[in-house]
Parts: C-alpha cells; sequence; structure tokens
C-alpha cells in the first residue's frame, strides 16, 4: 500500500528525520526530498553527499545524548529559523536471552536507543515546533511494544515505553497544533534483517518505501485528524 504523495506536497516544510542514512531513514529521506522538503538528516556519521539534493542537509550527532539531540535542533534552527516536522527513526534491537539472562549493558543499550533519544530529541524539539502552529511528530517503534514475545524483553520494554513518550507529547501539545504519532512496523525488509534471517520469507516483511510514504502522509495536512495513534503496520504477518 502506498499514500498518494505529489512532487511539492511538502514545499516549504523543514523536516529533521534522526537516523537519516539507516535502513528506513533512506527511504524516509529520499520521500520528503521527493515530495518538496528540506531535510535535515541526522546521524551519528553522514555526508552531505549521501543525498544528492540541494535541499538536503547532512548533522552529525548522537541523539541518546541530551547534548547531542539538543545540536541537531540547534542546528536546524540557526539555519532554518524553524522547524516543522520530527521523524525519528533511530533505535535499535538485541534479542535472543531472557530477562534472567539479559546483561546490564544491552539493557541500557536499548533503552538508550529506543527510549532515551525519543526523550532527548522531543525535548529538544518540542519549543521549537510549538512556534509553527502545526508541527508534526512520527517515531519509529514496533510490533514488539504491544505484542511482546519472549527473548526480546529489552528491546520490547524500551518500545512500550517510547511510545507512551509519544502519546504523552500528542496530548501535552495539541494546543499548539502539533500533532504527534507513533508507527509500530513488523519486521521491515532492510539489508540489515536479511542479513540477519536469510532463510525468512521476505515477502511477508514491511516495504521501508511503505513506511515512507505513511510519514509523509501524516506529515501533510491531510493528516491533521490523526494524533496519539499507535499505527500498526505489519505487512503479511498480520
Amino acid at each position: 500500500m502506498q499514500w498518494e504523495i505529489g512532487a511539492q506536497a511538502m514545499k516549504g516544510k523543514i523536516v529533521l528525520v534522526t537516523g537519516a542514512n539507516g535502513g528506513l531513514g533512506r527511504f524516509v529521506t529520499r520521500a520528503f526530498l521527493d515530495a518538496g522538503a528540506t531535510v535535515v538528516g541526522v546521524a551519528r556519521k553522514i555526508q552531505q553527499s549521501e543525498f544528492s539534493s540541494s535541499t538536503f542537509v547532512a548533522v552529525a550527532a548522537e541523539v541518546a545524548t541530551p547534548a547531542g539531540a539538543r545540536s541537531a535542533v540547534d542546528a536546524v534552527i540557526a539555519r532554518f529559523g524553524r522547524l516543522d516536522v520530527l521523524v525519528h527513526t533511530v533505535g535499535g534491537f538485541a534479542g535472543g536471552q531472557t530477562i534472567a539472562e539479559t546483561e546490564d549493558t544491552v539493557y541500557q543499550q536499548m533503552l538508550d536507543l529506543n527510549l532515551h533519544s525519543t526523550f532527548y530529541m522531543l525535548r529538544a524539539a518540542v519549543p521549537a515546533m510549538r512556534k509553527t502552529g502545526n508541527g508534526r511528530i512520527v517515531a519509529i517503534g514496533s510490533r514488539a511494544a504491544v505484542d511482546p514475545g519472549a527473548g526480546v524483553g529489552a528491546y520490547s520494554a524500551s518500545k512500550a515505553a517510547m511510545v507512551s513518550l509519544i502519546r504523552t507529547a500528542a496530548l501535552e501539545n495539541k494546543d499548539a497544533g502539533i500533532t504527534a504519532n507513533v508507527i509500530l512496523p513488523g519486521t521491515m525488509d532492510t539489508p540489515a534483517n536479511r542479513a540477519a534471517m536469510p532463510n525468512a520469507d521476505f515477502s511477508q516483511w514491511v516495504l521501508p518505501a511503505t513506511v515512507a510514504s505513511l510519514i509523509v502522509w501524516l506529515a501533510r495536512d491531510a493528516g491533521n485528524a490523526v494524533n496519539g495513534a499507535a499505527i500498526p503496520v505489519y505487512g503479511g504477518q498480520v
């Protein structure tokens, strides 16, 4: 399924995409560029040359830290004077151990990548976005946030807490015209997932382009009525 996105649907909008050169982030960044937006792509390591567009700006930052998240948002405001859309695709996965077997380092990593990065980005971005009158926040969660399984306790818990943060942001900022939603994809068809699960049926997985087009739709005026939602996108894995 694809959502109809016009070539200039996001013209004039300033969009910050975290994890912009990741497995999903590349599709999201390209989708917004194709829709006419100016995109600030943020990642730990990212180059201007990664996207051949005059409306793309690369910013290197570690958004799982308070200072890194603030520096990313400050870079947007310093250059463009405002922030219209925040798309948070940063995240990580660890599994294969029961809760009793999970080491402190793995648990902390899941909190840092999936929960803390979301909190720090919201805290940094929301004050600027409240000034626009129609800001959009979209984050990438996981089906595991609402449908946990054995062996992924730390991952599932961090994503569930992330959903709570996004829904809270929706409640706290609806007075300023901001919407905040989280997408809950099943297994996504990325190179990393194919390498990790080479014998899986890839046809059942979620296409990154589908998620990217949904994100752009939510960021448009057409998505104005969707707020505080946790949206399942499960592909053929229903």
